[in-house]
């Protein structure tokens, strides 16, 4: 019931979102990416100029940017609507924190989780359909940093792979209760410092990262959890970047570091094909955030 609800909603004109980030400087901008792939030149937006946030579709056609770093750590979220309006910033409830990821939970919800205070930290914050951030709540698994998350399945979300001080491989799973699961030992590469984004339409998907070097591979999540093996893929190697749901069985990986910012795409096609890097519009950067936005 849910896959046929979601292919015929996502019939839609679809979009993603890049937000906010780090130049040389801390920037409040956005690019949205239109349901053919082509990224928007940069808009400027109320909130502010931030980097090392989390990002994560929010309702059904909205995003949600939340927690950050600009010269110290920030709790606080901007809803953008299904207009692409940023809303001013929203001081939030929890801990200040950055280096965090986020997803969609639920069918309107978002989850965010993990990040860094000073010290690593283990903790989840939900999002209510409402938009208000929930408490602090400790979670199970190693206290970590620098990792990405998606949507997972139709009801769940998957937190993987991230920094403890020195590179990790691992998941944590989020049931549809708001259990965060143990840490389950994955196969692939250590890392941190990549993207990834909810793919096809009961799969996630890791990609692009740094183990001390930049790195072009990705690891795809398989509807029972399994997390395949490294797959090397085309593209410039890079870390830093952001990934989100592009149309209703692709993703794209967007912006990044390679020791200087970069300006450029990846899609993913829904055969787990990378495709080769287009040079976009804006504002090289690294450090933002990316979200599946609307569908109007």
């Amino acid at each position: 019931m849910f896959k046929i609800w979601i292919i015929q909603y996502a019939t839609g004109t679809m979009k993603a979102i890049f937000g906010y980030w780090y130049t040389s400087s801390d920037v409040s901008i956005t690019n949205l990416v239109s349901n053919t792939w082509v990224v928007a030149s940069d808009t400027t937006w109320v909130g502010t100029a931030r980097r090392l946030l989390a990002a994560a579709w929010y309702w059904w056609d909205k995003a949600i940017f939340g927690y950050w770093y600009t010269d110290s750590r920030v709790s606080m979220t901007n809803l953008v609507s299904n207009t692409w309006v940023v809303a001013t910033d929203t001081t939030g409830v929890g801990t200040a924190r950055y280096g965090l990821a986020a997803a969609w939970y639920w069918w309107d919800k978002a989850i965010f989780g993990y990040w860094l205070t000073g010290s690593y930290v283990s903790m989840t914050n939900l999002v209510s359909n409402t938009w208000v951030v929930a408490t602090d709540t400790t979670g199970v698994g190693t206290a970590r940093s620098y990792l990405a998350a998606a949507w997972y399945w139709w009801d769940k979300a998957i937190f993987g792979y991230w920094d403890t001080g020195s590179y990790v491989s691992m998941t944590n799973l989020v049931s549809n209760t708001w259990v965060v699961a143990s840490d389950t030992t994955w196969v692939g590469t250590a890392r941190r410092l990549l993207a990834a984004a909810w793919y096809w339409w009961d799969k996630a998907i890791f990609g692009y990262w740094s183990t001390g070097s930049y790195v072009s591979m990705t690891n795809l999540v398989s509807n029972t959890w399994v997390v395949a093996s490294d797959t090397t893929w085309v593209g410039t190697a890079r870390s830093l970047l952001a990934a989100a749901w592009y149309w209703w069985d692709k993703a794209i990986f967007g912006y990044w570091s390679t020791g200087s910012y970069v300006s450029m795409t990846n899609l993913v096609s829904n055969t787990w094909v990378v495709a080769t890097d287009t040079t976009g519009v804006g504002t090289a950067r690294t450090r933002l955030a990316a979200a599946w936005y609307s569908t109007t």
